[in-house]
């Protein structure tokens, strides 16, 4: 895929202005180490070495007191912004420094198990036309409504998908759905659905389940095997 001169050129954005409270760790989940690499080094190490990523932006919160110590930092595409307080929020201040791009792409900051076959899947879909398209999962579980302790009833599974990243989206429509969005006083937990709420369809690309996004602590152990034992670096 790249011998080919007229790859466009994506922007990514990493938004990691979170606290990661649900880890109940004494700093941000993103600066865990995973042999001497934080999760967010990992997380977009395959996007700074993808040559149609141009440049990373990586949103943090403003009380960030970690990043200026990643070494990651020294690389050229990498660029820092201050995020808002929500993923929303985070996004739409990165999008300010996007320039020159049809395409944005968005990936979580703590979502390290990312596969190079799955991130090259999703780019060679870009020469189908789509205002958009994510990386997703088949549900293979079986899903539950819930209210407390009580089950409600169960969800059937078929046609589910789990949303994975990343997510790459046509840049102005992004910007349009999330303003959208923000004037709506909605809270979205996807770039992806904030195009759904304003009547876009997107394409979906079938991932690994093992994309996992580092949540709980038992995660970590997931991530850690994956690190040391998937990708070797």
């Amino acid at each position: 895929m790249y011998k080919n001169k007229s790859y466009p050129k994506i922007i990514a954005i990493c938004p990691a202005a979170g606290i990661g409270a649900r880890m109940k760790y004494k700093y941000p989940k993103q600066y865990i180490k995973i042999k001497n690499k934080t999760l967010l080094e990992h997380s977009i190490h395959l996007l700074v070495k993808q040559i149609w990523i141009r440049k990373i932006i990586i949103a943090i919160n403003q009380q960030d007191q970690w990043y200026k110590s990643l070494p990651i930092l020294n690389n050229n595409k990498i660029h820092i912004v201050f995020g808002g307080q929500s993923r929303t929020d985070s996004v739409r201040c990165a999008l300010k420094y996007v320039k020159k791009t049809n395409w944005v792409l968005i990936h979580d900051a703590v979502r390290p198990c990312l596969h190079q076959s799955d991130l090259n899947q999703l780019l060679k879909n870009l020469y189908t036309p789509s205002n958009g398209m994510i990386l997703a999962s088949p549900v293979n579980d079986t899903i539950k409504k819930v209210h407390g302790n009580h089950i409600l009833h169960t969800i059937q599974r078929k046609n589910l998908w789990r949303a994975l990243t990343p997510q790459i989206f046509n840049k102005k429509i992004l910007v349009h759905c999330l303003n959208t969005i923000y004037k709506r006083g909605k809270s979205i937990t996807d770039e992806a659905t904030a195009l759904e709420e304003c009547g876009y369809v997107l394409n979906l690309v079938q991932g690994r389940s093992d994309n996992i996004k580092v949540t709980y602590p038992e995660d970590l152990n997931f991530a850690k095997f994956f690190i040391n034992c998937i990708r070797r670096f």
